[in-house]
């Protein structure tokens, strides 16, 4: 098993470009690094290029966030077209820097029932894992990010059935912990989730990790906060720990490396790492 721990962009205390970001990383004792292209994918492949060759050096695994404006179920057709671009892109620059998955946001309802939804998602996931297999795209992994909110396409159990309909092993989900836990309305059972898994026999988990935070009317919400009780980390860690489970867990937390360094120390007080 590998754990893998590390911001979701650069780290605070970095200065600089992204190179300087993943040295820092390294210099904090961390292993892992999530490329953040919130609204655009900004890097060229010559810049990720080198990037690559900087992660590899340090022995940084890197992961992508593709940009957030992504809807493949907008009655828009247009919306459409730009989101499967917008994520190709973030699929080509993350194959060329060499990281191993880009987390997606894929789809709002956008009025469709959750069955319709699926459909449409499906087959233009279907699209983009062919142009992925024509543009040569042979190692990083499309990401379905688990979502928190109910407006947004993305419950455990859908993304594992589309995984499993699909049947490629470019297409993966992304497990956003805080996320199930806020979809859960505020319980999450680590247990039941790797359990739910393993018919996807995965090889490696890309996951974040944050604390959320509640409304007005006391409800959790998908807002982030850093690490606290809820979720709660330590037991995620023992059945990471318990299942020899090899997974990335990026600190989407607003305190980023803090946080990832968190995480490291709770592990090492289990007996790992």
């Amino acid at each position: 098993m590998g754990v893998f721990l590390g911001p979701a962009g650069l780290p605070m205390a970095a200065e600089g470009k992204t190179v300087d970001g993943i040295r820092k990383v390294r210099e904090l004792e961390l292993n892992a690094m999530e490329l953040e292209f919130v609204r655009q994918v900004y890097m060229n492949e010559k810049t990720a290029e080198e990037i690559g060759q900087v992660a590899k050096e340090n022995e940084v695994r890197l992961s992508v966030h593709a940009p957030y404006y992504i809807n493949l179920c907008s009655k828009d057709a247009k919306v459409i077209k730009e989101s499967k671009e917008r994520i190709l892109k973030s699929l080509l620059i993350g194959e060329i820097a060499g990281a191993d998955a880009v987390a997606v946001h894929a789809a709002y309802y956008s009025g469709l029932t959750p069955e319709q939804a699926y459909d449409k998602l499906k087959e233009n996931i279907l699209e983009i894992l062919d142009k992925m297999k024509s543009k040569g795209l042979k190692h990083i992994k499309f990401g379905l990010e688990t979502m928190g909110r109910s407006s947004q396409f993305g419950s455990l159990d859908e993304i594992i059935k589309l995984c499993k309909d699909v049947r490629s092993k470019r297409l993966v989900p992304y497990i956003d912990w805080g996320h199930l836990f806020v979809r859960g309305k505020g319980r999450i059972d680590y247990r039941e989730v790797f359990d739910k898994l393993k018919i996807l026999k995965l090889d490696h988990i890309n996951s974040h990790f944050e604390g959320v935070g509640k409304n007005k009317k006391g409800e959790f919400v998908d807002v982030h906060t850093p690490i606290n009780s809820h979720p709660p980390f330590e037991p995620l860690a023992k059945e990471i720990l318990k299942r020899k489970v090899d997974v990335t867990i990026i600190s989407e937390s607003p305190i980023l490396e803090i946080d990832s360094l968190k995480m490291k120390k709770i592990f090492e007080k289990l007996g790992n790492l």
